[in-house]
């Protein structure tokens, strides 16, 4: 599949100043922050974005605005993580690799439920050759982390039970110190299953803390509101249609558009 343009889906893409990834880490880290997801179709937020007018940088690495990402989410056999998620339980958790194709540089990340619905985000450098497993260490790192996090909890086996690709663009707006990303492509598969992607729409997060940052504000202005959208939770929901999805029932029916790669 080729990478698509990002700069059609947000015009001025080429003429915004750039941001390197150190600096990107140091200003606008927020590992513990409110994400807010919107799901869009892409003429929608091409026209919107084109009107966006606030300070912004976009990340840029060798030269690229665009990047590709592949995340392995891992569960228990009694899927722990997306019940709690289904269910709207707190003490809620997510646990997955990110690989970072293009650098080929992979993290072994823990996500837990802080106050007032924040996120939290822990993670530890991994091989990219153990990005579908976890190891023992790996398995270790994950119990430690979320006894410390949720209190005194730990897990047997955990299998890989969805992945995801997707092309992201991400932007630094450093008047708020908040961030956003463009997720274009994205793909869900089951191990061994078929790969569906979400077609004509993109996935827009902000990424901030508890104040909406001027994306937010700018996406309302326009009409379009935060929605229920996790890429593991609504895609796990989205693959298997005997899960309970209630906090997905809108966004699968209405607004995911999914066909199969054959």
């Amino acid at each position: 599949m080729s990478r698509p343009d990002a700069q059609a889906i947000m015009p001025q893409l080429s003429q915004l100043p750039a941001v390197g990834l150190e600096e990107l880490t140091t200003e606008a880290a927020l590992l513990t922050r409110v994400d807010r997801k919107y799901l869009v179709p892409s003429a929608t937020a091409r026209q919107i974005l084109s009107t966006f007018s606030t300070e912004a940088r976009v990340l840029e690495m060798d030269g690229n605005r665009t990047f590709a990402y592949d995340s392995v989410y891992f569960d228990t056999p009694e899927l722990d993580s997306y019940m709690l998620a289904a269910h709207g339980r707190r003490r809620r958790f997510k646990i997955r690799t990110r690989t970072y194709l293009d650098s080929a540089v992979s993290f072994l990340e823990v996500k837990t439920e802080g106050a007032r619905e924040a996120t939290v985000k822990e993670r530890i450098p991994y091989e990219p050759c153990d990005r579908e497993r976890l190891t023992d260490e790996g398995l270790a790192y994950v119990n430690e982390t979320l006894a410390a996090a949720i209190g005194n909890v730990s897990f047997g086996p955990l299998k890989p039970v969805l992945s995801t690709r997707y092309d992201r663009t991400t932007l630094f707006l450093p008047e708020s110190g908040s961030r956003a990303t463009i997720d274009n492509d994205v793909t869900w598969q089951s191990p061994g299953g078929q790969p569906w992607v979400l077609e004509d729409a993109v996935v827009v997060e902000t990424k901030s803390g508890s104040a909406p940052g001027p994306l937010d504000r700018h996406l309302w202005a326009h009409g379009v509101r935060p929605c229920r959208i996790s890429k593991f939770a609504t895609g796990m929901a989205a693959l298997h249609p005997e899960l309970p999805a209630n906090r997905w029932n809108q966004t699968l029916r209405r607004r995911m558009p999914l066909r199969p790669i054959h």
